[in-house]
């Protein structure tokens, strides 16, 4: 809740008190946002291991061998999801926490459903 002053009708100052919040959110700064440049180096390294497994198989590599690299694929995502389920937590979430209502009904909701999502790979 913010308050502000306003004139009233007879000219004097007084407190208005309005339940509009501002938030990074609002502004479009996602919970990532601080952490971009560290994500985006990551997704790199993640898709390097990704070419890789086409290299393994392009040159005929045991089945095994490729499998354990797909499961450390696999995990880095999952690490990276994660990682920005948290945020989102910290920086979303809580922003919606801050306002209230129904936004925080929603906010809650589409985290839930991400989490479940999640734990469906």
């Amino acid at each position: 809740m913010t308050t502000t002053e306003a004139a009233d009708v007879t000219g004097t100052a007084a407190a208005v008190t309005t339940d509009a919040v501002t938030t990074d959110h609002d502004r479009g700064v996602h919970g990532y946002h601080k952490q971009k440049d560290e994500h985006l180096k990551r997704l790199r390294r993640i898709e390097g291991q990704i070419r890789g497994l086409q290299r393994l198989v392009d040159e005929d590599v045991y089945c095994i061998d490729i499998l354990t690299q797909v499961s450390a694929s696999t995990k880095a995502l999952q690490s990276f999801a994660l990682q920005l389920l948290e945020e989102h937590l910290r920086h979303c979430v809580a922003d919606a926490a801050v306002k209230g209502g129904e936004e925080i009904d929603a906010k809650v909701e589409e985290a839930t459903k991400a989490i479940a999502r999640l734990l469906r790979t």
